[in-house]
């Protein structure tokens, strides 16, 4: 407990002395610097809450935001906003796609396997192609230019698996010229961060490169890791109108699973590897009246998870996937104030699995489970139509339906309408939305592999939604805006894991019903204040990761337009969080936690110089508690981390 507090009191000096290090930095070389004309600071946090035209509430988080929190990955950056929960093991590296790394908004995404929320980049799914969920470390936050979290069931735009949706849009240089930017940063537990990134654009042609490298001992015995991600775009506008543009990127990572606290060791190091490779060439046009892209995508990866968890003996998974598809959309504007959206998905998703078995004591014997290469395709055709009425007073209404067409599970209609209404500075909306959620590759493997079944799997049918929602935005003075959101999910033939005999069947009903409030004051320049909380009553009262209560707030303040400080923290309550390694165990309920954050930045920029330079300190848990994402595995204490950047 001594050590734990000096820890802290630690870093907090070290915070205290960098803010007065950095303050007689500037009074002694303010003659020497010259201070940009405006400097207003980024908003904490989030950037803001919007709602589209068709009425999806949408939360957008930048890349500004992301560096602000010193997020180190796709859930530290998300961690904060309103309605998200994540879970996790390790400081640096995802253990998988469940408790190791995972996201939830309002409660939905705890499906595994298999998941409810769509997670895109650039408007392209992005998972493993047999067992239907996301990886985290595949979801780089370095070579982001914002991120857009969909609250709500996305039917129409998103189809498949959209309960909820994250759509991660990657740089692009839009302006002539040439910008180059690198970054390092060290902290505790060894932890390391080197991110470089490199773009231009000349006349027509356009490039971005990026490159990041992460890893950590890790806070605990075998809570290390280690991901490396590289990014690329070639874009080159082809006509007047017309662009077309080539992005790639690899990721390749590694996590231990440090095992619960306090249990006996296992006989092996449990680690979960990832290698994953992604293509996407697109086409795009923009008129005044008409803007639409075409997509081709391919995605190929591998998994190499080698674990003994269920004390049958130590085994080796090995995933290999491949996801390829067109998708096309054009938004045609043919009368004023109106639009149709007309588009079409094919995606083809799943790969070949093989689970090597070891079986102690001698003579070891060995056991072998494999899936063919399988594939299954989803075929949709959507549409979705607005007008304005009015100018004062608008009125928006939509409506959108997709035509969903499977390959096994029949055909499903995703319907989605919504009422915009804009008054001033007041903007109320309204929305319905039934989103449907097919069964994935992983019950092939199951039924044929491990539970003797043979196709019987082609019995289960798609999980289901209905989405209600209305909120409303007020701008209630210059410097202060606020949202409400109500929200009422319910779902229906959900996939639950039922034994003897083991099988999965439809029989699961759910609601969540919430409040979500917002507000973002500025009432100078160079101060910006965000809080924001999420009330949720789920049915089942242990629904997995839906926190009663949940509460972020952040705090940006500049001093001198050279002088950064950030804070945020984050209350959740206690929750109940499932193990689906073991899907009839009862859920095990974690404790609430409240973290404090922060992070303070020296930017400088030489008089007459073409480049510009930042120091910073963050730290996490400055309070130093003990909480936890998953029962029996505690998360790091205090931590802190010093770096320095430069950009020219």
């Amino acid at each position: 407990m001594i050590i734990k507090k000096s820890i802290g009191k630690l870093i907090g000096f070290g915070l205290i002395l960098f803010i007065n290090l950095a303050n007689l930095a500037f009074c002694e070389e303010q003659k020497e610097i010259t201070l940009e004309e405006v400097r207003v600071v980024a908003s904490p946090i989030i950037e803001g809450n919007w709602v589209s035209d068709y009425a999806n509430r949408i939360t957008t988080v930048t890349d500004r935001q992301i560096e602000d929190l010193n997020a180190m990955d796709f859930p530290s950056a998300l961690r904060r906003v309103p309605g998200v929960t994540i879970s996790r093991y390790n400081l640096v590296g995802s253990y998988g796609g469940a408790q190791g790394g995972s996201i939830f908004i309002r409660g939905i995404g705890a499906e595994r396997p298999g998941a409810e929320i769509s997670t895109l980049i650039d408007g392209r799914p992005s998972f493993v192609g047999i067992w239907t969920h996301p990886l985290m470390d595949m979801l780089s936050v370095n070579n982001l230019d914002h991120i857009d979290i969909y609250k709500g069931a996305q039917p129409v735009l998103f189809g498949n698996m959209a309960y909820g949706a994250v759509n991660l849009v990657t740089k692009r240089m839009t302006e002539e010229g040439f910008v180059t930017r690198i970054r390092s940063a060290y902290g505790s537990y060894n932890s390391l961060d080197e991110w470089i990134e490199h773009g231009g654009k000349k006349g027509r042609f356009d490039y971005y490169l990026t490159g990041n490298y992460k890893s950590s001992d890790g806070h605990r015995r075998d809570a290390d890791g280690e991901a490396q991600n590289y990014f690329g775009r070639l874009g080159y506008q082809v006509i007047d109108k017309w662009d077309l543009s080539f992005t790639t990127s690899r990721t390749s990572s590694w996590a231990d699973d440090p095992g619960m606290k306090g249990a006996p060791r296992i006989p092996v190091t449990s680690r979960f590897g990832l290698r994953d490779q992604t293509f996407d060439i697109t086409l795009s046009n923009k008129y005044k009246i008409a803007d639409g892209y075409i997509k081709v995508y391919y995605d190929d990866g591998q998994i190499r998870w080698k674990d003994q968890w269920d004390g049958v003996g130590p085994f080796d998974s090995n995933t290999d996937w491949n996801n390829y598809g067109i998708r096309a959309q054009q938004k045609l504007r043919l009368w004023t104030s109106g639009e149709i959206i007309v588009g079409y998905d094919y995606d083809l998703y799943g790969g070949k699995f093989e689970e090597v078995r070891f079986n102690r004591p001698a003579p070891p014997t060995i056991r072998v489970k494999k899936l063919e290469d399988t594939h299954f395709y989803n075929s949709a055709p959507y549409f979705a139509i607005r007008h304005t009425f009015g100018k004062e007073l608008q009125i928006t209404p939509s409506f959108g339906l997709r035509y969903n067409m499977s390959k096994y599970f029949g055909n499903d209609l995703g319907p989605q309408a919504g009422l915009v209404m804009k008054y001033r500075n007041t903007e109320i909306y309204a929305q319905y939305a039934h989103g449907f959620n097919l069964p994935g590759v992983y019950t092939v493997f199951n039924y044929t592999q491990v539970w003797n079944k043979g196709d019987t799997w082609k019995d289960l049918k798609p999980e289901k939604i209905d989405h209600f929602e209305v909120g409303v935005s007020q701008k209630i003075t210059r410097w202060l805006k606020a949202d409400v959101a109500l929200f009422y999910d319910s779902g229906e033939d959900r996939l639950v894991f039922k034994a003897p005999p083991p099988r999965f069947e439809n029989l699961e009903s759910y609601r969540t019903r919430g409040i979500e409030l917002t507000a973002t004051l500025t009432p100078w320049r160079n101060f910006e204040f965000f809080i924001g909380g999420t009330y949720l009553s789920p049915s089942p009262y242990d629904l997995p990761y839906a926190p009663r209560k949940t509460v972020s707030a952040g705090i940006s303040y500049s001093l001198w337009d050279r002088i950064f400080l950030n804070l945020d923290s984050q209350y959740v309550s206690s929750r109940f969080v499932s193990n689906p390694r073991f899907p009839t165990a009862i859920p095990d309920k974690v404790d609430s936690y409240y973290l404090i954050n922060g992070k303070i930045s020296y930017r400088y920029k030489p008089s007459g110089k073409k480049w510009e330079g930042e120091l910073f300190i963050a730290g996490e848990n400055l309070t130093d508690v003990n909480y936890e994402f998953l029962k029996g595995y505690p998360m790091p204490g205090a931590t802190v981390m010093i770096g320095a950047g430069i950009k020219f």
